[in-house]
This record gives C-alpha cells, sequence and structure tokens, in this order.
C-alpha cells in the first residue's frame, strides 16, 4: 500500500498537492514537519506537511519528496487550523499565509548549481564560452548560475548552459541551502594532559620563557575560579590577551577551543517587584478578572497616561506564575523599543521580542523558543507578524493601541487584521484576549456597547494629573494678522519658549516626511512627477533631492524647470525637515531631533533617537504619526500639532475617527507626570466639528455621531465591507477589465457595490489601479458573498484579455 501527502506550498496557488512518500518516510513523517519538494521541471521548494494518507492523487502522478529538512513539527495543530481560518476569511490561499507566518531561514531556497557529466567523452567542438565553463568545472566540482555570470561577464547565460546540457557536457542539479545559521560562542579550556592542579607547576616552568602566554595560564585559572566555562572574549577583554598569543597555546595542546550554541538576544531581567497599583487601577483590575468570567474578549478604555501598562504587567505575572505563555502585541517598532526597557525590569528572564527589525536568525531562535515552551519565552512582545508563532500554551493576549491601522497587513496576501485574527487565536486556544487604547476603534466600542466584550473604563491619569488643556490656532487669522514666523504661529513660539525655559520638553507632530511636498515652478507651474506613479516628488533637503514615497524613485534637485528652463523653483507645503529646519533656526542654541521614516532606519534607529529624548539631549522632537503611539516621557509638557486639516481632509470613511484618534493620542504625551501639559493644534478650520471633540475630549460625542454617519452611508459596524483592486499596466486594458467587474458585481450585489473608481493616487509603480466596495449587509451571508466574488473572480481570470490584470482582494479593508 502506498503512502502519500499533502503538503502547502508557500505559493498563492488555491490548492494542496500530493506527493508520495516510503514506509520509512510515512511512519517518521508528522503533520506540521517541513519537507522539501520538487514543484514544477526544477525548481524546489520547501513544503508543510498537512496530512499523510493513502489515497493517490487524480490527474497527476505524485513525484516522490526530494528530502526531510526536520526531524519534529515546526508548526502546530492549532497554528494550521488558524492559517485556514486566515486563508478563508481574507481569500487567500494556504500558501501565502504559510510564506507569511514562517520566518523567511525555514523556507529554503534552491540555487541551481551545473556539474561535469561523468560520461562526457572530450570530443565536440565547443565554443568559447562554453570551453570557458568546462574549463572552471575541471578546478571545481560545481558552479552556481551566479558563478557562471561572473566567469563569462554576461547576463544572459541560460542559452549557453542549455547548449552544454543538450551536448551532455554538464548536469544541472537543485542544490539546497539552509539559511539559519546558529550562533557559536568560542570557549576555551586546558586540554586532558594539563587539566589537573598536580601539572600546574610544570606547566608554568614549562612557559617561564614565554612571559605572555605564562600570564594568560595564570588569567585562565582565576577566571576558572568563578566560571564552570570560560570565553574566549572573557579572556581578551579583561585580560588583555591577544589571538596570537591564545594561538601558540593551541598549538602547543596546552589550550583547545570548543563551541557552545547560544542565543542572540538575552534580557536580563532584574526581576523587580510590579509597582502598587492606585485605587482607580485595582478597580478596573478587578473588573476586567470579573469580564473574564463571562467574556473572551474585554477592552479597557483608559484615557492617556491612565496606567494602563501597569495593569498589564499585573495580569502578565498571574499568567506567568500559571506556566503559561503572554503574546504583547503592539502596533509600532518605536514603541516596542521603549516597553521592552519597562517589561525587562519585572521579565527579563521570560521576555522574547519579534519584529522585522531583528534579523532573520534572531527571529528563527524566537520561534524555536516558543516551540519548546522554554521559560526565556514565555512573554513575547511583538508587532502584528509575532501572531504567528507556535504558542502551545497561551494564557493572554494583550493588544494594545487597538485602533492603530498598523495592525492591518496591507502588502503582500495574507491581508489580514491583527487584531481580528488574535480574537481568533485565542478561541482556539480557548484563552482570553484584552484590547486596551484611550480612543477605541468604533467597531471596537460598538462591540462593547452592545455585549459582545466586557467593558472596562479607566477616567483617571496615574498621580491624578489632569488631561491637557488643549487650544486651537485658527492660522488663518494669524496669517492675516501676520503673526506668523515660517509654520509657527505666535501663541505656540511663546509656548516653546516657555517650556524651554522650565526645561521641559517638546514635542511637534506634522505627518508627512521631507521637506516639502511638492517644488512648483514659479513661471510655468509644472511641478517634477514620478515617472512610475501618479505623484508629485517630495524634497529631500539634506540629501539635496526628489523621492517619491510610493515607489522609492530619486532624483537630484534640479536647478531650473524641466518644462520651460526657468530658475525660479518653489516648495509647496512642508514636511518633518521643513519644521526641524525651521525650529534650528528659530531657537539656535536648542537641541531639535527629528523622528520619521528616514531617521528611524536601522535596527537601532528608533533606540538611539527616543534614548536621547529620554536623557534630555534633545530638547524638541520632531515627528510623524510614530510620535502618537503609546510613547511615555514624563518631562514633556508641550504638544504642538503643525497642521491638523491634511488628516481630515482624507478621502476615507474613517477619515475622522482616524484624525480624532491620531490627535488625542499625541495630544496624550503632554504633562504625563506631575504638571498639566498644553497641546495646540493649529488649523485653518477651528471650528471643525472633530477638532471641537479633540479640545474637549469628547470620544462619546464623535462616536454617536460616527455611528450616524456609517448607518446612513451603509459603512462598518452595521455592514461589512470586501474591497476589491485591480492593477494594469496598460490603462486601456484595466478599464475594459474595470467595467467588465462593474456589470458582473452590480448584477448580484444591486447597489451595495461603489464603484469601478479611481483612486487620488491613480498609478503607482507603472500599474494603473481602480477598485470597487462591495459592502455586505447585516442578514446576508458572508460566506455566499465570498463564494460569489471567487466565482466572479475565476470567471474574469479565464478571459483572456483580462488574464494579466492583477485582482486583489482586501476583507474588511481598513
Amino acid at each position: 500500500m502506498s503512502y502519500f501527502i499533502n503538503v502547502i506550498l508557500p505559493i498563492p496557488l488555491p490548492k494542496l498537492f500530493t506527493y508520495k512518500i516510503t514506509d520509512a518516510e510515512a511512519e517518521f513523517l508528522q503533520k506540521g514537519m517541513r519537507v522539501a519538494v520538487e514543484f514544477g521541471k526544477s525548481k524546489i521548494y520547501t513544503a508543510l506537511v498537512s496530512s499523510i494518507h493513502q489515497n493517490a492523487p487524480i490527474g497527476y502522478d505524485a513525484k516522490e519528496i526530494y528530502q526531510i529538512l526536520d526531524d519534529k513539527p515546526i508548526v502546530n495543530e492549532i497554528q494550521l487550523q488558524h492559517w485556514e481560518w486566515i486563508s478563508k476569511y481574507y481569500m487567500c490561499s494556504l500558501g501565502e499565509v504559510f510564506r507569511s507566518a514562517l520566518p523567511s531561514a525555514f523556507l529554503l531556497e534552491s540555487e541551481t548549481v551545473i556539474q561535469v557529466n561523468s560520461g562526457y567523452k572530450d570530443d565536440q567542438s565547443l565554443s568559447d564560452d562554453e570551453f570557458l565553463i568546462f574549463e572552471a568545472l575541471q578546478f571545481q566540482l560545481q558552479l552556481s548560475v551566479n558563478q557562471v555570470i561572473e566567469i563569462l561577464e554576461k547576463k544572459t547565460v541560460f542559452p549557453i548552459i542549455k547548449d552544454l546540457i543538450e551536448k551532455e557536457v554538464i548536469v544541472v542539479k537543485e542544490q539546497i541551502y539552509e539559511q539559519y545559521k546558529p550562533k557559536l560562542v568560542k570557549y576555551i579550556q586546558l586540554t586532558q594532559f594539563w587539566n589537573s592542579n598536580e601539572k600546574l607547576p610544570e606547566l608554568l616552568e614549562k612557559l617561564a620563557r614565554a612571559k605572555k602566554q605564562r600570564e594568560l595560564i595564570l588569567a585562565y585559572f582565576q577566571l576558572k575560579a568563578t566560571k564552570k566555562d570560560i570565553k574566549v572574549a572573557d579572556l581578551q577583554e579583561g585580560f588583555g590577551a591577544s589571538p596570537a598569543v591564545i594561538k601558540s597555546l593551541v598549538d602547543k595542546e596546552i589550550l583547545e577551543l570548543y563551541y557552545i550554541q547560544t542565543d542572540r538576544i538575552n534580557f536580563k531581567g532584574k526581576s523587580e517587584e510590579v509597582k502598587e497599583l492606585t485605587s482607580s487601577q485595582i478597580t478596573a483590575f478587578k473588573a476586567i478578572k470579573n469580564n473574564f468570567k463571562t467574556k473572551q474578549t474585554v477592552l479597557l478604555k483608559g484615557i492617556t497616561s491612565s496606567g494602563k501598562t501597569e495593569i498589564y504587567v499585573k495580569l502578565i505575572k498571574e499568567i506567568l506564575q500559571n506556566k503559561k505563555q503572554v503574546l504583547y502585541l503592539l502596533p509600532e517598532i518605536a514603541l516596542t523599543t521603549q516597553l521592552i526597557e519597562r517589561l525587562q525590569y519585572y521579565f527579563g528572564e521570560y521576555l522574547s521580542v519579534f519584529h522585522s527589525k531583528y534579523s532573520m536568525n534572531e527571529r528563527v531562535e524566537v520561534w524555536n523558543n516558543v516551540l519548546e515552551n522554554k521559560q526565556k519565552a514565555q512573554l513575547i512582545l511583538g508587532a502584528r507578524s509575532s501572531l504567528f508563532l507556535p504558542f502551545s500554551n497561551l494564557g493572554l493576549i494583550i493588544i494594545d493601541e487597538e485602533h492603530e491601522p498598523s495592525f492591518k497587513q496591507y502588502d503582500p496576501a495574507p491581508r489580514y487584521h491583527a487584531r481580528d485574527a488574535a480574537i481568533v487565536l485565542a478561541n482556539q486556544h480557548n484563552t482570553k484576549v484584552l484590547l486596551g487604547s484611550a480612543t477605541p476603534s468604533i467597531e471596537t466600542f460598538y462591540n462593547a456597547s452592545k455585549g459582545k466584550y466586557g467593558l472596562v473604563e479607566l477616567n483617571e491619569r496615574f498621580g491624578k494629573v489632569l488631561l491637557p488643556e488643549i487650544s486651537l490656532v485658527d492660522i488663518k487669522e494669524k496669517y492675516r494678522k501676520k503673526r506668523m514666523k515660517r509654520h509657527f504661529s505666535d501663541d505656540l513660539i511663546l509656548l516653546i519658549e516657555e517650556a524651554l525655559k522650565n526645561k521641559e520638553q517638546v514635542i511637534l507632530f506634522q505627518n508627512r516626511r521631507g521637506f516639502a511636498p511638492v517644488v512648483e515652478c514659479e513661471t510655468c507651474g509644472e511641478s517634477p512627477q514620478c515617472p512610475n506613479c501618479d505623484v508629485s516628488l517630495t524634497y529631500h533637503s539634506l540629501k539635496n533631492q526628489l523621492q517619491c514615497h510610493y515607489c522609492g524613485y530619486k532624483q537630484a534637485m534640479p536647478h531650473n524647470c524641466f518644462a520651460c528652463g526657468s530658475e525660479k523653483l518653489n516648495t509647496k507645503g512642508f514636511g518633518t525637515e521643513q519644521v526641524e529646519q525651521e525650529l534650528q533656526q528659530l531657537f539656535p542654541n536648542t537641541n531639535v531631533g527629528r523622528m520619521d521614516l528616514d531617521t528611524t532606519r536601522g535596527k537601532h534607529g528608533y533606540q538611539k533617537i527616543l534614548g536621547k529624548f529620554k536623557h534630555h539631549e534633545i530638547d524638541i522632537l520632531v515627528g510623524t504619526q510614530m510620535l502618537s503611539k503609546g510613547l511615555d516621557f514624563e518631562n514633556v509638557s508641550l504638544v504642538g500639532i503643525m497642521n491638523a486639516d491634511s488628516m481630515l481632509n482624507f478621502p476615507d470613511f474613517r477619515a475622522h475617527e482616524r484624525s480624532y484618534q491620531l490627535m488625542v493620542q499625541v495630544a496624550g504625551r503632554a504633562g504625563r507626570a506631575k504638571k498639566r501639559g498644553k497641546v495646540i493644534i493649529q488649523t485653518f478650520n477651528p471650528y471643525h466639528q472633530i477638532l471641537q471633540q479633540v479640545s474637549t475630549h469628547s470620544f462619546e460625542e464623535m462616536y454617536k455621531e460616527q455611528l450616524n454617519v456609517r448607518w446612513q452611508y451603509k459603512y462598518p459596524p452595521y455592514y461589512r465591507t470586501i474591497k476589491i483592486i485591480i492593477k494594469h499596466k496598460n490603462y486601456i486594458t484595466l478599464n475594459d477589465g474595470a467595467q467588465w467587474l462593474g456589470t458582473s458585481f452590480s448584477n448580484v450585489f444591486k447597489e451595495n457595490v461603489l464603484g469601478p473608481a479611481v483612486p487620488s493616487i491613480s498609478k503607482i509603480r507603472n500599474l494603473y489601479i481602480q477598485h470597487f466596495i462591495i459592502k455586505i449587509p447585516p442578514k446576508q451571508s458572508i460566506v455566499k458573498t465570498k463564494e460569489v466574488i471567487n466565482q466572479i473572480k475565476n470567471t474574469f481570470q479565464a478571459v483572456k484579455l483580462f488574464r494579466s490584470i492583477k485582482f486583489i482582494i482586501d476583507v474588511d479593508n481598513y
């Protein structure tokens, strides 16, 4: 009886594939192990075993697997169930979830290598290029395609390789290589012959003339008194031992080297006692525990600086004492950086961090530690991708700042929302979820109001500090009365001066990076555009270049206009670079820092800026929305929002909700310790409803108003939405496809279809874009709706003309 396995391949194909295995392999293999399989003509992929059975596939002959890559499963049963839910709910393939979930090091890649055919008789005429390859293979056992490119100094080498295969000079094979390399630490010890106290006098006598070698041996014994294993690095750093001296002693067979595998990241915990909670925090803590008795998910709505993190810490401590795992999800890596310091004090030996700024090898180590349920991976702190870790004993999921759009994955698929996926994961683990925010998303607060989630409110700031005083400044009036200095109103300048005089710090928020979003010719009005996208190029003054923030295109800042040749080029609008530059001119003796995507590149980019600000090396910090996400600095007394209008006028049904959340969160950075903070919001329209609600901290009022609008225009939380995005390099083909889809969707969903519509940025990376929004009424079956969309998609892609159009489905588009 033959055995077969169904495997998940890391490619966007909707079905699983079947491979043949031997009886011995069937006995050894388990669900969740990786195997290398050949797919297509020669490519080898890492696949994941989904099931083992005895049913031969219909329609094709099953190939044999290439090799088994694991000796135990690296993915567990609950993970596979969760992946299946993500695949079905977010309308993507299991392969896409698999590729997204596993650290890339687990997805072994194959590399094409060539070798000389052992049966080749040197009797054929070879061209010059062919002979060069053949000659190189006389000195090397095998060559990779990249090495062939280097030898021939040509990029197109496949026709030459093909000719050599046909002449039977070479054979081609796929070489699998492992990407993860464990970190090995070099240790040193005495060889067995010298490793006794009786031999020590003899050894020192032997080294009497080699003074440095003798000193090193004495240093070794000094360390040996306190340590079992001696690192080479300890001898080098602590006693100045040179590599040459160590090598001499190894060559004399007095010392020998050995290696121990270690994790790349270790957090040292001080195991301090958790801080005492205030009376209002204790009330909230007890209310959460009570809600957990009847509800799986609880929302903690605590105003900014109310001490939500301290409540989380108390809950984490209880879960860890029960020997269970905790997942703490955060929206922003900057926030992770600051929180690591806080959690390290309490849970250092339990803490692991998982996010994209960590290296591939570091992420593999965290994965393995969680898989083995090690103590150092009981508390996982991470961004949305940490949701995919192989938890086996999950006791609690905390989602901090749950309203943040960063929890939504946009590209590539799966386009999941980490908050929603985490609630499903908790359900599969039969555990609890705590959502935390000062400004919950409308959907979450709606669910809490309707009793689907538990609701706990914390309306008192830690230390009973008052919420910041928010003032709206009408910059239209200020410009008219000539009370503006560049982009700063006189009120803002006055308050910055006062804060600096009191040795306090200031945060200024401008949600646009770069110097200016548009460069315009004063003579003809032309502005440089990105050749790949439908956007103007943003000017970055530090590098004196124009950049596209969508595709990364860069060019030097021109001296004159491309259209008319005029040298009168002017900038329109302003970004964080310009605010930083203006501050340096207005306050020359002040340290100004900037925190945006340009300054936080690299692994420790966030840490450096936040560290400087914390230690008061920066007086004024200018930044984009990174600044709004839960950062805690006790010396900040003033927050300035440079321009509130651009957020409010964004063409999106969530624009007002997002603006409210962003402004309240930024405002919440002020006055967090003792003194009441101040917030200045500069705007051309101070009477805008949302700005009035921000200034009075009226979340309930904003919530009710937005609910009415959502009900009126059929948006979440009342209606579900699915966004369909289509892209193509040819505008006419895309337009024809959009009309075809528009007719098909309208026939089925009638008035609940918006589109086809051209987005505000109609072309990105040379692909034109159009989209549809399908609204699903409360009583309509979501499963059947998705089935219909898939049927329309399959029919659409069967039309030859439309086959090349990229079809993207975004469920619950945020």
